[in-house]
This record gives C-alpha cells, structure tokens and sequence, in this order.
C-alpha cells in the first residue's frame, strides 16, 4: 500500500529523489544545527558507543558558548530540505573537517557526499593537498568509502569518559 501511494517506488527510492539545498549555514542556523547533531549522535551512534558515551559526547555539543566558540571561524554548510537543516559539515583552517552530522531521518541519501565534495572544492580552491579529520567509529565507513586512510586510532578522554575515534587523512590533488 505505501508503495503504491509513492508512485511505486520504495521509500528509499522515493526519499533520493528529494531536492536538498547545499548552501553556506548562518549564525541564526547555529542553534538548529546544534540541536539536529546531539539528537543525531543520541539517535545513530548508540550502537558504537555506550550511554555514558553518548552522554558526555552530547554535553560538549548543548555547551552553547564552547558550540558558538569552536565554530566560530569555520566554513560552515548546511544541507535543507523544504526548509529543515537535514545535515551540515565544517572546514577549519582550509584542510580540517571539523563536524559531519546528517539527521538520523536523512541518512544514507547521499547528502553527507554531497556535502563533502563541496567542502573538498572549497579545499582545492584555497589551494590545500589533503585533507584531514577526526572520525568517529559510527562515521569510520563513510570517510573510508571517500577515500579516507586511517593515520591512527585515537582514545579521546571528555569528562573522565574515553571515546574512540579515528584520525584520518585523505589527498586531493
């Protein structure tokens, strides 16, 4: 029956067909794009990452002075989708991702790889050779699948609590 209502074709079908808007975020997007990120890590990255984990993972994003602080600077894009911030990915320094965060309803539609190759030009247009960031384990396949190497695997401690991730570097020229 669902199908049927979507013109035959399945959700995920039907859902790739969506236009998303790529565009640079705002200051006033801040606030929305923090709030998407902490539901999304609590909503996608419990299967890496114990409650603990989550939750002082979490409690550096809703930590609005340090969130405003470590984004201040960055070249910050946003994807939209009728109006809602379905994702958004960082630049700092020209060579370094900072953040990578799709909605947990907008995941696996290609917008993280839309998402990066715009960043990735943006690299290339100031001149950069690679490009770097530190990825969790939930976002470890997807950097791969891009073309990521891992350099090293990290234990990062925030509050007492040790979190894994990867640092990881990807050429682009």
């Amino acid at each position: 029956m669902i199908r049927k209502m979507m013109g035959g074709k399945s959700f995920k079908e039907n859902h790739k067909m969506l236009k998303i808007e790529i565009r640079v975020a705002e200051k006033k997007d801040l606030g929305t794009i923090q709030r998407m990120c902490a539901d999304t890590i609590a909503a996608v990255c419990s299967t890496d990452y114990n409650e603990d984990q989550i939750k002082v993972w979490i409690s550096g994003i809703e930590n609005t002075p340090r969130w405003n602080d470590n984004l201040s600077g960055q070249y910050i894009l946003a994807a939209e989708y009728d109006g809602e911030i379905t994702g958004f990915i960082s630049l700092k320094d020209g060579y370094y991702i900072d953040y990578l965060y799709i909605h947990a309803d907008y995941q696996h539609q290609g917008i993280a790889k839309r998402l990066y190759k715009t960043i990735e030009e943006k690299a290339l247009l100031e001149n950069q050779s690679r490009l770097m960031a530190d990825v969790s384990i939930t976002a470890k396949p997807f950097f791969e699948r891009i073309g990521f190497k891992i350099i090293r695997q990290q234990q990062v401690k925030l509050k007492g609590i040790e979190l894994t991730n990867y640092k990881m570097e990807k050429s682009i020229i």
